[in-house]
Parts: C-alpha cells; sequence; structure tokens
C-alpha cells in the first residue's frame, strides 16, 4: 500500500500550491470518503478539461504544473487528485482504459483521427477497505455546454463515463482496460499517443490549439 501513498517527481503532492489545495479542502472532523469526495469535485469542476493541452512535456503529467496551468485531459486530472489523495494519506493510484468516445467536437476527432480515447485515465482510491474508481475528467460547465449529467463521485460506488447523454443517446463505451499503475507511465503514455495520435501529441511550440468547451457550444 505504501507505493499508492509514495510522492514523485510526477505526483508531488509536497509542493506548496497543492498542500495549500488540501488544507482548504481537507476537513478532520469528516470521514476520508467525504474528503475524497470533495477534492474529486475540487478537481472535475475547477480544473478545465482541456484535451489540446496533451503535450510530450513532463508539465503535463505533474500534478504542480496541472493545478497550476488550471486545465488538462483526462490523465492530467487523474494525476492531480491522486496527488491531493495521497496528500491527506488516503491511497490512491492511476487506471487505464481504451473508450469510444461518441461525444466530442469535430474539430478534436479530426485531429485526433479517430474516436477511440486510448489510454483513458482516471483515479482508483483506497476507501472502506476496497478500491473504487473516480473519474475527474469533464468538469461541469463541459457537462452542460454537452446535455451530460457531470459523473458524480460517492466513494462507494465506481464512478465512469455515463453510457448515455441526457437525450438517451450513447456516450461512452469501454473497450480495453490496461490496469492499474502507482506512478504516472509517463514513456508508456508517449509511446502510445504518439503511435495514435500523431498530429495531436506535439511540442510545446507546436502545441494545438483549440477550446472543446467552445466547440462543443457552437455544434
Amino acid at each position: 500500500m505504501k507505493n499508492y501513498l509514495a510522492e514523485t517527481s510526477f505526483i508531488d503532492y509536497s509542493n506548496t500550491e497543492i498542500k495549500e489545495i488540501s488544507n482548504t479542502i481537507y476537513s478532520p472532523n469528516t470521514s476520508d470518503t467525504d474528503n475524497a469526495i470533495a477534492l474529486y469535485l475540487y478537481v472535475r469542476d475547477t480544473i478545465k478539461y482541456d484535451p489540446y493541452s496533451l503535450t510530450p512535456n513532463t508539465s503535463c503529467f505533474t500534478a504542480s504544473e496541472i493545478l497550476k496551468a488550471g486545465k488538462g485531459y483526462c490523465v492530467s486530472k487523474a494525476i492531480l487528485l491522486t496527488a491531493l489523495l495521497r496528500s491527506i494519506n488516503i491511497p490512491a493510484r492511476l487506471g487505464f482504459a481504451d473508450v469510444v468516445n461518441h461525444l466530442s467536437s469535430k474539430k478534436l476527432l479530426e485531429r485526433m483521427g479517430t474516436n477511440i480515447f486510448y489510454y483513458h485515465g482516471y483515479v482508483e482510491v483506497f476507501l472502506n477497505d476496497r478500491w473504487v474508481i473516480a473519474t475527474p475528467a469533464f468538469d461541469s460547465n463541459l457537462c452542460e455546454i454537452a446535455g451530460i449529467p457531470p459523473l458524480e463521485f460517492d466513494g462507494k460506488n465506481d464512478s465512469k463515463f455515463q453510457k448515455f447523454n441526457d437525450a438517451g443517446n450513447q456516450y461512452m463505451e469501454y473497450l480495453n482496460e490496461h490496469g492499474s499503475f502507482p506512478d504516472a507511465p509517463y514513456d508508456l503514455l508517449l509511446e502510445k499517443y504518439a503511435h495514435y495520435y500523431p498530429a495531436l501529441v506535439k511540442s510545446d511550440s507546436e502545441a494545438s490549439s483549440g477550446d472543446l468547451h467552445l466547440e462543443m457550444g457552437s455544434e
């Protein structure tokens, strides 16, 4: 279990800004479950979901840098939530799966070249003697634009992407599970993204531009 409480170069929870957030949200008079829910909601709604922020730079995978940027894609947000949870001594690890996303902007799908999101990231949290999934990727604002209820997390049941949107249309399918990791598998992710998304993953100077919130709103 100590591996899921450890600090790493990516999960750098002793960073001053991360500790400030933890100290602000954490309540010593409540349960681990309630504290985990509060941190989940913070990451889900405060950190803007931005798939265009994906770059090979390590800052894209470092919790303190993600917090500073105020945005990130699914893996980035999962890394930040993992760091915040470990900062209050709640074991957490990263999980990955390939998913089909039926709801995205035309621009993003064209840039990706597929509607399969490879190595989609989420968090597994150890609460009440069991691992439970939390997925903080899509913020409430984007969900409202897309007509999707924001994904809730109660600390007891796995929180995955909804299968259907408000209109009853299929939203997300899980294809392959890749297991859990105690730290961000940086080299593995870059290898997979470079293979599947060569037009999306670029150097900092060539970072993809776009705003999924605006794109979804205009479609």
